[in-house]
């Protein structure tokens, strides 16, 4: 009998996927938008490279805290509706048995290939298919916060040190426009690495992140401009 292929697919990456775009998207534009800022309202390098240096570290810092606290609160309530599950099937086991035969006769079984399903599979283990079923809890979407948290930390400070290391090296009286542009590239190249390692199409997510980015950068130059004072 032939070997039969795999399928590919990609929802299995949507943890991790998920937090790294967000922190490495997060750590571009973030710290990027506030040398902006900062650049528009005060030409010293001292001022841009320390506020850079401050958005980069707080911003990783404050990502990997708020997904860890996410998806902690996630796990929570995973964790108690899987304890409230065991317990219905420790007292009420068989309409447990017929609440899964009902899950399988909607998705269009018989009534009779349903109940038996539902029995073989609560036979095998019952909390396993509670959970898939009827909490939609698996191994592919069960919250992890310890990775996102990481995840984020890590994606935030690689996004980050870009727009760092031109405020390096870029020359004041450009700063803003370098920035931009160098920002857009990268989002760019963000937006079609996550879109290829999700197996999403490349161009609505370039369009998408490029249109937000831009945003987001001119919303704080103009901010900057208004209500900051040029020390230069």
């Amino acid at each position: 009998m032939a070997e039969i292929a795999l399928e590919k697919h990609y929802v299995n990456r949507i943890g991790w996927l998920r937090a790294a775009v967000l922190g490495a998207n997060d750590g571009i534009l973030s710290t990027t938008s506030i040398v902006i800022g900062v650049a528009a309202a005060d030409t010293t390098r001292n001022a841009i490279v320390l506020a850079a240096l401050a958005g980069m570290i707080a911003g990783a810092l404050s990502m990997a805290a708020g997904e860890y606290v996410s998806v902690s609160s996630q796990s929570d309530t995973e964790r108690a509706d899987l304890q409230r599950e065991q317990q219905e099937l420790e007292e009420t086991p068989e309409n447990e048995l017929r609440e899964l035969a009902a899950i399988y006769q909607k998705r269009g079984l018989s009534a009779e290939l349903s109940l038996e399903v539902a029995r073989q599979l609560t036979m095998h283990n019952a909390l396993e298919a509670h959970a898939k079923d009827e909490l939609g809890i698996n191994e592919i979407t069960v919250a992890k916060p310890l990775q996102a948290a990481i995840a984020s930390f890590a994606s935030f400070i690689a996004g980050a040190l870009l727009p760092f290391t031109i405020a390096l090296v870029a020359p004041l009286e450009s700063m803003v426009y370098f920035q931009y542009i160098f920002a857009i590239f990268f989002l760019m190249l963000l937006g079609a690495i996550a879109a290829k390692a999700g197996g999403a199409g490349i161009i609505p997510a370039v369009l998408r992140i490029c249109l937000w980015g831009t945003a987001a950068m001119l919303i704080t130059a103009i901010t900057g401009h208004l209500f900051g004072v040029n020390t230069a």
